[in-house]
């Protein structure tokens, strides 16, 4: 059985499972990313049940991922948004879209994710922060760091 924490690990993959690894939660998020924000909006595009979807979004929440905004007093309304760590899920997610497309899609991808400016199609790309290269699985390598335990 997969437990909420993972007490002995130090491993961000591992603690970003802890915020988002459940189906609903990925789900929130893209209609989140896709600029829903009202809970009926929520509940009505993704046919979730009500305490399920409250459930999700409080824990969103409460993990700094989504803010609950009111917008309306009588009777009180709130929306949710993003916060900046809800933001920067969005390459995840793309990266997760893509290959659902690649290996999930015979017909092709069901959705097109394109940059306004131009119509061309955006990317989730693996890059270097220091000379830019674009790089494939086989030129990354994994090093401790500063929050890798003291080897025992």
């Amino acid at each position: 059985m997969l437990h909420r924490d993972y007490d002995g690990q130090t491993c961000s993959i591992a603690r970003t499972l802890e915020v988002v690894g459940e189906r609903w939660t990925l789900l929130v998020l893209r209609e989140a990313l896709a600029g829903t924000r009202r809970f009926d909006d929520f509940q009505a595009k993704l046919g979730i049940a009500r305490n399920v979807l409250q459930t999700r979004l409080t824990r969103l929440v409460d993990d700094g991922v989504m803010e609950r905004r009111l917008y309306q007093e009588r009777p009180q309304r709130y929306e949710y948004v993003l916060t900046p760590a809800g933001r920067d899920l969005l390459p995840v997610l793309i990266a997760m879209m893509r290959w659902g497309d690649t290996h999930r899609a015979p017909d092709g991808p069901p959705t097109l994710i394109r940059h306004a400016g131009c119509g061309g199609d955006v990317t989730a790309a693996m890059t270097c922060e220091r000379c830019g290269a674009e790089l494939t699985p086989r030129e990354l390598e994994l090093a401790a760091g500063p929050g890798a335990l003291a080897a025992v």
